[in-house]
């Protein structure tokens, strides 16, 4: 051995072949074992580092052969293989072997530049196989150090072959861990970059997330400063509405008349005086009587001068004649005579005619204004009737407890005060919040009231109120919402017209002509039909013209029916299909507009169907027509309750003006039909050919210059056109 090599073996305890180890029946003494169990402990670590001591030369290394690659040494594996088990000797000398093998590693040293040649194509070896050394002797000093029995160890080791180090070295080259150390650098950054790419994002992100809720605060902000301008706008032009309300109403009253507290005996009572404008209108209407009086005076004084017909034409006629015989005075001579005016001298017929003419033209004139007087005294009542309304309008908003413009559920503004009925005041209001006029309805409980009458009332309006939010339609007013003001008040949200009801154009123009009477039935029976289309359907039961509001102030618009506060649920529980359902509030309602059915006095409560509504168009519609009712026009509702007179209603009458067509009528007798059996329910009145669209007449008819216009019946344009 020379000087520069080293050796170093660690101490063997067992000989392990790589193949099962069979006991030999004739021998006592293991095939594969050539020492005793004495032999085998002789060699110990202590004397192996001895062994060491005195072979090798401090500083040297083991040297592997040339060409041979490092090897890497795995730690033992303790499965144990399929050759192995059963065998009684070798078995379990995992579990009995010395603790120098488990650290057999530590007594070798390995050279970085050379390992041992691999012998591929062999058997995977045992665990005991580890026992061997990892490098090779040489051979010169094998001899010096081997112990008795290592001249059967080199033959053993000779014969078998060399096993393979696949499960206890790697096939990875350095080259190839590099690369692998590479990508896991180059991956790690990767995960880095990826790791800060996203904490940036994160700050930017967070950034972003304070600026925008700066900015939402910014906006909210803003948008307050915006809800407090449009506040104030608002008030101030309310204010100003206000004050040209009461101007012109102090300008009426003077023109159109004014309410004045007179005394009666020991009470005061407020009644009516004209204005100086119903005034003139009286004093030349006396004139005008005066000189119809006249003129008739003088027509008569002119028959008496009229010619008689044996004179000649354009001749004048002495009508005295010479006295033949002295008349003598009535003195009480005979014969007795008596004083006569002298008579009239006779015209010419040129004369008589001029002045007959000139009567009968002034007689004209007179007729005509007084038509004229007479169309203005209308117009000064209509205007009157209003002036009268708003007259207790300002005086209920001055009286009213919201008359400040309060801010409703830190919601609604308060503006106006648009009317006042028993229990409750609606208010023009602007919603802040949707930015839209509202019009809030305030209910107001008195507060002398005993508790169940309280409670019967917030009980139907909040059946109103249930029934009412339900209903969706473009016909239908809508509800938006509902909160409580006070312990005594509540409010409901509804949707606002801008326009007035159908009532007030009445009372302005008296009639609306048929096409756009038709118009306004169309939708109202549209409006029906979706009532009884849901589920359970709905009678409107109080259908009037100021239930039916014109959003744009005309009848050429939009319609839209409200007020459900007197409305019939037709559940399954109340509501039978062929006999309808009890009036459980017989005497509420509008008695113009109500059927002869609601009137029945009898044991039982009368059975009301949706027939109900249908009376009511008809009576609408009637009313629009000819600008009055056509049952009760000049009666009040107590004189209609005690004479009877929709009970006595069986027939209605059409008259002669304004001229209406036959289809018309006929759509208002099917409505009013006296018996409900005979009437049509609404289904059958939305499909009456009078409300279906007309049908054009075919494109090749002759003389069919519009076949794409619709046709109406002539009186409709008549009618539209007057």
């Amino acid at each position: 051995m020379s000087a520069g090599s080293q050796i170093q073996m660690a101490p063997q305890t067992t000989v392990n072949t790589g193949q099962p180890v069979h006991n030999n029946q004739d021998s006592n003494m293991s095939t594969g074992s050539s020492h005793s169990d004495k032999e085998v402990d002789a060699l110990t670590p202590e004397k192996s580092a001895a062994m060491r001591g005195s072979a090798t030369v401090p500083g040297s290394a083991l040297v592997p052969p040339s060409g041979a690659t490092p090897t890497i040494a795995m730690p033992e594996r303790k499965r144990k293989r399929k050759g192995e088990e059963g065998v009684g000797g070798g078995g379990g000398g995992g579990k009995q072997r010395n603790n120098s093998d488990k650290n057999i590693r530590e007594y070798f040293s390995k050279h970085p530049s050379s390992s041992p040649v691999r012998h591929t194509g062999a058997k995977s070896p045992s665990p005991q196989s580890a026992n061997y050394p990892m490098y090779p002797p040489s051979p010169s000093s094998i001899s010096s150090i081997l112990a008795p029995g290592a001249d059967y160890l080199r033959s053993a080791s000779q014969q078998r072959p060399h096993p393979s180090v696949k499960q206890i070295q790697t096939e990875i080259t350095c080259q190839r861990i590099q690369e692998l150390e590479t990508q896991a650098s180059s991956d790690l950054e990767l995960r880095n970059n990826k790791i800060d790419e996203l904490t940036r994002s994160n700050e930017e992100l967070q950034l972003q997330v304070q600026a925008q809720n700066k900015a939402i605060d910014q906006h909210k902000s803003h948008i307050n400063k915006c809800i407090e301008v449009v506040k104030k706008l608002l008030n101030e032009k309310s204010t100003i509405e206000k004050k040209e309300a009461r101007q012109r109403c102090m300008q009426n009253r003077l023109r159109l008349g004014q309410f004045v507290t007179q005394r009666v005996g020991a009470t005061f009572q407020e009644n009516w005086t004209d204005g100086y404008a119903f005034q003139e209108l009286t004093r030349r209407q006396e004139e005008i009587t005066a000189e119809k009086e006249e003129i008739d005076r003088q027509k008569k004084l002119l028959m008496k001068k009229r010619p008689s017909n044996s004179e000649g034409r354009g001749k004048r006629t002495s009508s005295v004649a010479a006295p033949t015989t002295p008349q003598p005075l009535h003195n009480g001579t005979d014969p007795p005579t008596f004083l006569k005016p002298d008579p009239l001298p006779s015209l010419t017929w040129q004369e008589y005619y001029e002045a007959d003419e000139i009567l009968k033209l002034r007689q004209s004139a007179l007729k005509k204004e007084d038509a004229d007087l007479q169309l203005e005294m209308e117009k000064l009542e209509r205007e009157r009737n209003l002036h009268i309304r708003e007259l207790k309008r300002i005086h209920n908003e001055d009286q009213s407890r919201f008359s400040q413009h309060p801010v409703l559920s830190d919601r609604y503004l308060l503006l106006m005060l648009l009317g006042k009925g028993g229990f409750s005041e609606v208010h023009k209001a602007f919603d802040l919040r949707e930015q839209r006029y509202t019009a809030c309805k305030v209910h107001q409980l008195n507060k002398d009231w005993k508790e169940d009458k309280k409670a019967n009332y917030i009980k139907h309006a909040l059946r109103e109120y249930n029934i009412h939010k339900a209903l969706d339609h473009p016909r239908i007013v809508k509800l938006y919402d509902v909160f409580e003001i006070d312990g005594n008040s509540f409010c409901t949200v509804l949707e606002y017209c801008n326009g007035h009801d159908l009532d007030f154009y009445l009372k302005q123009h008296k009639t609306i002509p048929e096409r756009e009477a038709r118009s306004i039935v169309m939708q109202v029976v549209s409006a029906l039909k979706y009532l009884n289309e849901i589920k359970p359907p709905v009678i409107h039961y109080d259908l009037k013209p100021g239930n039916i509001l014109l959003t744009e102030g005309n009848v050429c618009g939009e319609i839209k029916i409200t007020d459900f506060g007197l409305s019939k649920v037709m559940d399954e529980e109340n509501y039978n299909p062929d006999h309808g359902m009890d009036l459980t509030s017989q005497g509420a309602g509008t008695y113009w507009y109500l059927p002869p059915e609601c009137f029945v006095v009898g044991k039982n409560p009368p059975k009301i169907s949706s027939k109900v509504d249908v009376w009511s168009v008809g009576v609408i519609f009637y009313q629009c027509l000819y600008g009055k009712k056509p049952f009760g026009h000049n009666q009040s509702q107590a004189t209609i309750l005690e004479e009877n007179t929709i009970l006595k209603a069986t027939e209605v009458q059409f008259a002669n003006k304004p001229t209406v067509s036959n289809e018309a009528k006929s759509f208002i007798r099917a409505c009013l039909a006296y018996r409900k059996e005979e009437r049509i329910d609404v289904f059958g009145l939305a499909r009456h050919e009078y409300l279906q669209p007309p049908m054009p007449k075919p494109r090749g008819a002759p003389g069919n210059t519009h076949a794409h216009q619709p046709t109406f019946p002539p009186s409709m344009y008549a009618s539209s056109s007057s």
